[in-house]
């Protein structure tokens, strides 16, 4: 099953990523120095284009996507929806069955959310380093949403979802290929990695809720984990903000594991609105970097 969503994934990558798979067939070049004529320019009417004019140049260097992607049609962006719906169904619906099950199923959710992000972290790296492209800005935006994924990990362990060894096999172990996957689908293609992952966000985002749903009253008379509290409540809010790319403040309230819960649920669709922005040309604003205007508090 895995071997088949791999295939599917690779071919899918490839066959949209002109610009990729021509630039790694060269040596790696400084950015200044990339010919027209070894890159793609996105039509005007292509739905990856900004609503402003903006000049090319400026656009080739604006996000991972634009540097080194090109546009998914909607029938892989489908067939990414399909394969992330099938594996959720079949892999984690069956292994973390039951009611006293799901404490497990977060912490395997989230052992796996967070690699993409190192994964992103990695390539961003490796090209920096071979001066190919630099841009601090996403290396801090996927940096803070992997301390945000992180930490509903702390608050799972706490809650005692890796009690069991074969729950901590399966996590460690899915997250260990998947690791891999991603690295290799954004040297592709950063728009597919994106995409991916926007499709297990926002899976990530209906699991949290439908559990809120199903469990209010008893969710409520739980206290809040300390890891939650050390996070949402006490903790350095720089990195909060910082994956918060629609220049949102955000401050949970946090009295009870309830309200835990849905601050972790409202995380994920925050990971899925910024998956969605980097897969265009558009740049995302940082609150911390003075780039949003927010009220007087």
């Amino acid at each position: 099953m895995f071997k088949l969503f791999f295939v599917y994934i690779v071919v899918g990558g490839l066959s949209q990523s002109p610009i990729t798979v021509h630039a790694f067939s060269k040596p790696f070049l400084a950015p200044h120095s990339i010919l027209a004529s070894q890159v793609t320019i996105y039509p005007k009417s292509s739905s990856l284009y900004a609503s402003s004019v903006v000049p090319e140049k400026e656009a080739l260097d604006t996000n991972p996507s634009t540097k080194f992607g090109s546009p998914l049609s909607d029938s892989v962006k489908d067939l990414n929806r399909v394969a992330i719906a099938f594996l959720k169904g079949t892999l984690f619906d069956n292994i973390f069955s039951g009611e006293d099950r799901a404490y497990a199923r977060f912490y395997a959710l989230e052992t796996i959310a967070r690699v993409p992000y190192f994964s992103y972290l990695s390539v961003l790296h490796l090209y920096e380093t071979l001066g190919k492209w630099r841009k601090a800005k996403y290396l801090k935006l996927h940096f803070a949403e992997s301390w945000n994924e992180m930490h509903h990990l702390l608050i799972m362990e706490e809650l005692g979802g890796n009690e069991r060894f074969t729950d901590r096999f399966v996590a460690q172990h899915v997250a260990f290929g998947y690791f891999a996957l991603v690295v290799f689908l954004y040297m592709v293609n950063p728009v597919e990695a994106y995409n991916l992952n926007q499709e297990v966000e926002q899976h990530a985002f209906a699991t949290y809720d439908q559990y809120l749903h199903e469990n209010t009253e008893m969710l409520k008379s739980k206290p809040a984990p300390k890891a939650a509290i050390d996070y949402y409540i006490e903790g350095d809010m720089y990195m909060f903000d910082e994956f918060q790319t629609e220049c949102e403040m955000r401050r949970p309230e946090i009295k009870n594991l309830y309200d835990v819960f849905v601050a972790i649920r409202d995380d994920e669709m925050a990971h899925v609105k910024t998956m969605e922005r980097l897969q265009t040309e558009l740049d995302y604003s940082s609150i911390n970097d003075g780039e949003c205007e927010l009220p007087d508090l």
